[in-house]
């Protein structure tokens, strides 16, 4: 958390999370806490997983489309909603959608991964392609709004999807009281500002660090300049984390509750998926194996019970493949 930093957004109350978490009571996933022996013998500390791969679509992002699509009203469903989404936030979207019965159109990239394409739409959505960048996808979801009068769902720049996100939090402290410290995957930003304001409001003692590639970092340069920059480009495998300007409604709860971020390279995000694989008997795309990678790399010292927040595990046996025999 910097000292003295300004927030001119105003923030998710941890009401508003509670809210989202009985909006989400009966349709979502409560995934458990894991206490990961393995992991937790290597880094020397009490480790325990939140594994969002067990969520609905297979990553968290079901969570904050739900909620948003939850508060809709009727005449603004009836004209169906659009995502622009690198593939996790789209088939949560196809998701909540489809539980509504109501149309969804997700903009997703070219370079999109079978797996995250062939779930939204196996799940019901349109799919339309539009690029390779953030920017890409967010103008052919605008252009898709402004003619079909939809509307949009964001990936994480919009405080209902925090509050949404925020319900991963809100679990963790439920379920460990004596919560030392949280690692959350930082991608725009939605889950991790969420997650932050959770914690943050219920254990003001409790640590929340970021976990972002080394290839996408852009909540690092946002808080060296102080505020939302966006990066010429970003790369990494982990797909899910390569947005390339943090969302200004999470950067203001960056600021505000989030204690730190570091950076990981990809050679250490494959050595946690296949940690993760072997000895926990777990399957974690890049993005989702981030926090582990972090722990195993030495780049977040634990301090007492420390949670690592798996976020999701949307990817095919054929990228598995490639990543273990590169």
């Amino acid at each position: 958390m910097k000292p003295g930093g300004v927030v001119t957004t105003e923030l998710v109350t941890i009401g508003a999370i509670r809210s989202a978490a009985d909006t989400l009571r009966s349709v979502a996933v409560r995934t458990p806490l894991l206490r990961a022996s393995s992991l937790s013998d290597d880094v020397g500390a009490s480790i325990f997983l939140k594994p969002e791969m067990l969520q609905r679509g297979g990553a968290f992002k079901f969570r904050g489309a739900y909620s948003l699509i939850a508060g809709l009203t009727p005449p603004e469903r009836a004209r169906g909603v659009v995502a622009p989404s690198s593939g996790n936030h789209a088939q949560a979207v196809a998701l909540a959608a489809r539980l509504f019965g109501i149309k969804a159109t997700v903009v997703m990239p070219t370079t999109v991964t079978e797996a995250k394409r062939a779930g939204a739409e196996r799940l019901g959505a349109r799919i339309v392609l539009a690029g390779t960048t953030t920017k890409d996808r967010a103008d052919r979801a605008a252009e898709i709004v402004e003619s079909e009068g939809a509307t949009m769902v964001p990936p994480f720049d919009d405080a209902r999807i925090v509050a949404g996100q925020g319900t991963v939090g809100l679990e963790i402290v439920e379920d460990l009281p004596a919560l030392g410290t949280v690692l959350v995957p930082v991608g725009g930003g939605g889950l991790s500002a969420g997650v932050a304001a959770a914690v943050k409001q219920l254990r003001p003692g409790a640590r929340v660090i970021g976990i972002e590639p080394s290839g996408a970092a852009k909540l690092t340069a946002a808080r060296v300049a102080g505020e939302p920059v966006t990066m010429p480009s970003t790369h990494s495998i982990a797909d899910g984390l390569m947005s390339i300007r943090i969302g200004t409604i999470p950067f203001a709860h960056h600021e505000a509750f989030l204690d730190d971020v570091v950076t990981v390279d990809d050679d250490a995000i494959v050595r946690a998926m296949r940690h993760l694989l072997d000895r926990v008997k777990l399957v974690a795309e890049p993005s989702g194996a981030i926090t582990v990678a972090a722990l195993l790399d030495g780049r977040v010292t634990p301090r007492g019970e420390t949670v690592a927040i798996l976020s999701g595990g949307n990817i095919e046996w054929p990228g598995l493949a490639e990543l273990f025999d590169a």
